[in-house]
């Protein structure tokens, strides 16, 4: 069986971003729906390394945590505000990276995510190969250090972010082949990506045989999965203009899990967690026992 969690960034950014549920009150939720863990998203006020800056704080932390009979699945850092692609001085990026390593570290989490930061029109204006080589060796340096951490770090892949087409994936895989480096499964970005085609820049590319298609082409470099329901949507920017995906809870969308989990439950990862995404969903709040019992559903299934 698998440990379940959440992640944590569903109840403190986008339709929670002006109120954020608590931390309290979500350590509360998850122990009493019994999540084995949580994801936890450092932004907006959640743990983070700011303020949680030293041994004792953090500590504290692990301390609580524990004390709602939980762990940490992983970290989400908050990276959103700096820039990536679009500069050629990354060295904001790479210091904020290794700060956020430190705090996964010091609280016993073994993988931290990333994402490309900058969206995918960053391809209209920037030389596709200059792009790749100019992430390849940022994300070697954070990588590296992130081994010398004894952490792993995943990828998520997602339309709302460059590199959101399945040969984009692959041609960074490709270049960075460190084991301690792979990519963040998200069942519901991998509809978007594979299937829809959502929000990619010239030619839209998608896969004759889906997402199915898509983990076999990823399979052995998956190294972290989240599950949840694609609807084909994308949610919305405050302009009505298309963001990344919609993450509706199970059952308010179409992916057939009895295809798609068998294949994920074969992969390597590494580790024992499923992880629950509802980011930028309006009432995640509401929809968490929902999910968690289609989770146990598919643990008791395919775990």
């Amino acid at each position: 069986m698998h440990r379940t969690s959440i992640g944590t960034w569903a109840y403190n950014v986008g339709p929670y971003g002006e109120h954020p549920i608590p931390f309290d009150e979500v350590l509360a939720k998850l122990r009493e729906l019994k999540f084995d863990g949580l994801e936890l998203g450092g932004f907006n006020g959640y743990p983070n390394p700011q303020n949680h800056p030293t041994k004792e704080d953090r500590e504290g932390l692990k301390e609580k945590v524990k004390n709602h009979g939980l762990a940490f699945s992983g970290f989400a850092q908050d990276l959103w505000s700096e820039h990536l692609l679009d500069t050629d001085d990354t060295s904001v990026y790479e210091k904020a990276f290794c700060t956020n390593a430190d705090f996964a570290a010091d609280l016993g989490i073994k993988g931290v995510r990333v994402d490309m930061v900058q969206p995918p029109t960053i391809h209209k204006s920037t030389d596709y190969d200059a792009l790749l080589n100019h992430v390849v060796g940022v994300w070697e340096r954070c990588i590296g250090y992130a081994a010398d951490k004894g952490l792993y770090v995943t990828w998520e892949f997602e339309p709302g972010f460059a590199f959101n087409k399945p040969s984009d994936i692959q041609r960074v895989l490709d270049r960075l082949t460190q084991d301690n480096f792979g990519v963040l499964y998200d069942t519901c970005h991998g509809q978007m990506v594979a299937v829809v085609g959502a929000r990619q820049e010239g030619n839209k590319e998608t896969l004759p045989g889906g997402q199915e298609e898509l983990i076999r082409r990823l399979s052995g470099r998956i190294n972290h999965v989240h599950l949840i329901d694609s609807d084909d949507t994308c949610h919305k920017a405050p302009d009505g203009s298309d963001e990344t995906s919609a993450h509706p809870p199970f059952g308010e969308g179409h992916l057939d899990f009895d295809r798609l989990v068998p294949l994920l439950a074969k992969e390597k990862v590494g580790h024992d967690w499923w992880t629950v995404d509802l980011c930028f969903w309006p009432d995640a709040w509401a929809a968490t026992a929902k999910c968690k019992n289609a989770l146990d559903g598919l643990n008791e299934k395919y775990g």
